[in-house]
C-alpha cells in the first residue's frame, strides 16, 4: 500500500469547490490512468486493478486472476486448488486479487494524477464554457473585435471567442479592434478541440432578434414578425401583425419619429427597413409587400401553385421592380408567391393576346375528333361502303356536300357549297370521288369498313335539317 498523498487530496478538494468537478470523477479518471501507467512502466500484461482512496490518497495495485479447474495462465489464472487454500469458500468462477503495488509507485502515481487532474481541468472547462453558451444559441450577444483573418473575424464573448464566416458577415461591412458589436448566436456544438461558437450578423434571424429588443410590444408577443427577407447590407422586408386591435403593428415598429427602427438601421450601419403589415389575405399580403409601389389588382394562376401576377402603374413599374429587381425579389420571398409583374398597359396587351388565342383555338377545328360528315337525307343511297369502295346506285338525289379538308369550310361556306354540287342519278362513284372528297372527316376509319349509309343517315338527320335545304 502507497502512503497516503495529502497534495493530491487537496488537489481534488480545490477542482470540486472552484471548478465543480466531483471527486468521484477525478477518482475514476486517475485510476484508469494509474492502470495504464503501469503497465507502460512495468511492462504487465495481466489483469491489473489500481484503487484510489479518496479520503487518505492511498493508491493499491492489484492483480485480478479467475479461478478455474486448471491453470494454464498464473498471471490471468489460479487454480481451484490453490484458491482454496487461501479461502476455502472460493469457487471456479470468482475473481481474487493479489496487491502488487511496487515501492516506487507513489513517484508515478503523483506524475500521472498530475497529468489526469491538468486533462480534467480543459474538459471541465470546455464543458462549462459549453453549458453557459449554448444557452446562448439563436439569441444575440454583445462581443469585443478581437482580430481578422481572411477567414473569420474572431468576436471575444468573454471566457471564449467565437468566430464570424465571411458568408456571416455584411458584405462591405468594417470593423475596428476592440469595437463593441452585436452579433446573432448562430451554432454553439462540442469538438474534439472544445467548444466552437460560431456568431452572423447577415441572417434574417439577427434582424428579428435586434426588433425584440428595440420594440417591447414584440417581446411581449402583442406584435408578432410573420416573416422576414432580407439582403444583408442593402434592404430588408419584414412583415408584422397585432393581436390587439387596438395596436397599429407597423407603427409599433417604426416608434415614434422612427426612434426605434433608426436604431435598428444605425446598428446595421444603413440598411434600408420596409416594415409591411401581414394578412391572411394572400391578395392584400403581396400588395403590402410590393411597398413602397402601388398595386392596381393582384391575379393568381389558376393553373399554377403560389403563382401571382401583379399589376401595377405605368409610371411605377420601376419602383415595383426596384433596383435590379431587388424589390420583386424581396416580396416574393416575404410572401413566398412567385410574383410577374406587369404595368396596366402590358397587362391589358397581355390579356388583348390571351383573347386571341383562346377564339384562334376555338375557330380551330381538329380533325381527330370529327368522325361523320353531316348530309342530307338521300333516300336512294342503298349502300356505301369504304372497303369495297363500292356506290350502287344514286338516284333521285339533286344535292350532295362536297367538304374540301384544306379549305376547312365553316358551316355556313358548306352551305354555299352545297348549291354547286349537282350528281346525275346515273353517275357512277369513280366521278363522284372526284368531286367530292371526305378525307377531312375521316368518317371510314378501317374499323367501320361495313357501315351502311343508312346508319350514317340516321346519326346525322337531326344536324343536317338545320343546316342544309335540299330541292327536290
Amino acid at each position: 500500500m502507497s502512503e497516503p498523498n495529502v497534495d493530491l487530496i487537496k488537489a481534488m478538494d480545490v477542482l470540486e469547490e472552484e471548478k465543480g468537478i466531483s471527486r468521484e470523477i477525478v477518482k475514476e479518471a486517475l485510476e484508469s490512468a494509474l492502470v495504464l501507467a503501469y503497465k507502460k512502466n512495468y511492462d504487465q500484461a495481466q489483469n491489473v486493478e489500481v484503487t484510489f482512496n479518496i479520503n487518505t490518497g492511498a493508491i493499491n495495485v492489484f492483480s485480478v486472476k479467475e479461478v478455474v479447474e486448471t491453470n494454464f495462465d498464473s498471471t490471468l489464472e489460479i487454480s481451484i486448488e490453490e484458491a482454496q487454500e487461501i479461502n476455502p469458500h472460493y469457487e471456479i468462477g470468482d475473481k481474487i486479487k493479489f496487491e502488487i503495488t511496487p515501492e516506487d509507485f507513489g513517484r508515478i502515481a503523483t506524475q500521472t494524477a498530475k497529468h489526469v487532474i491538468l486533462q480534467r481541468l480543459r474538459e471541465a472547462e470546455r464543458e462549462s464554457v459549453y453549458k453557459e453558451f449554448v444557452q446562448y444559441e439563436d439569441e444575440i450577444m454583445t462581443g469585443v473585435v478581437d482580430r481578422e483573418d481572411p477567414r473569420f473575424i474572431y468576436i471575444d464573448l468573454g471566457r471564449i471567442d467565437a468566430v464570424m464566416p465571411i458568408r456571416e458577415q455584411i458584405p462591405g461591412e468594417k470593423f475596428e479592434m476592440d469595437e463593441r458589436v452585436k452579433v446573432y448566436v448562430s451554432k454553439v456544438e462540442q469538438t474534439n478541440r472544445g467548444p466552437q461558437i460560431t456568431v452572423s450578423r447577415s441572417q434574417p434571424e439577427f434582424l428579428r432578434r435586434l426588433f425584440e429588443q428595440e420594440v417591447p410590444e414584440i417581446y411581449d408577443g402583442i406584435v408578432e414578425i410573420m416573416s422576414i427577407a432580407r439582403e444583408a447590407g442593402d434592404r430588408s422586408k419584414i412583415a408584422v401583425r397585432s393581436r390587439d386591435n387596438q395596436i397599429d403593428p407597423v407603427g409599433t415598429c417604426v416608434g415614434q419619429g422612427g426612434s426605434r427602427v433608426n436604431a435598428i438601421v444605425n446598428e446595421l450601419h444603413g440598411e434600408n427597413m420596409d416594415i409591411v403589415e401581414y394578412s391572411d389575405d394572400p391578395a392584400v399580403f403581396i400588395e403590402n409587400a410590393m411597398s413602397p409601389s402601388q398595386v392596381v389588382e393582384v391575379i393568381f394562376n389558376e393553373n399554377e401553385e403560389n403563382s401571382t401576377i401583379v399589376v401595377v402603374p405605368d409610371y411605377q413599374l420601376s419602383l415595383a421592380i426596384g433596383k435590379k429587381g431587388q424589390n420583386a425579389r424581396l416580396a416574393a420571398r416575404l410572401t413566398g408567391h412567385r410574383i410577374d409583374i406587369k404595368s396596366e398597359t402590358a397587362y391589358a396587351e397581355y390579356l388583348a393576346e390571351q383573347k386571341a388565342a383562346e377564339e384562334e383555338a376555338a375557330l380551330t377545328v381538329d380533325d381527330s375528333e370529327i368522325d361523320v360528315i353531316p348530309i342530307d337525307n338521300v333516300e336512294d343511297i342503298e349502300s356505301f361502303t369504304h372497303g369495297d369502295m363500292d356506290y350502287d346506285s344514286v338516284e333521285d338525289a339533286d344535292d350532295l356536300m362536297r367538304v374540301n379538308d384544306e379549305e376547312n369550310m365553316s358551316p355556313e361556306q358548306v352551305e354555299e357549297a352545297i348549291a354547286d354540287v349537282e350528281i346525275d342519278g346515273e353517275q357512277d362513284y369513280d366521278e363522284l370521288v372526284e368531286e367530292t372528297t371526305y378525307d377531312e372527316a375521316e368518317e371510314f376509319s378501317q374499323d367501320e369498313d361495313e357501315r351502311s349509309t343508312e346508319s350514317l343517315l340516321d346519326e346525322n338527320d337531326e344536324i343536317v335539317e338545320e343546316q342544309l335545304d335540299i330541292e327536290e
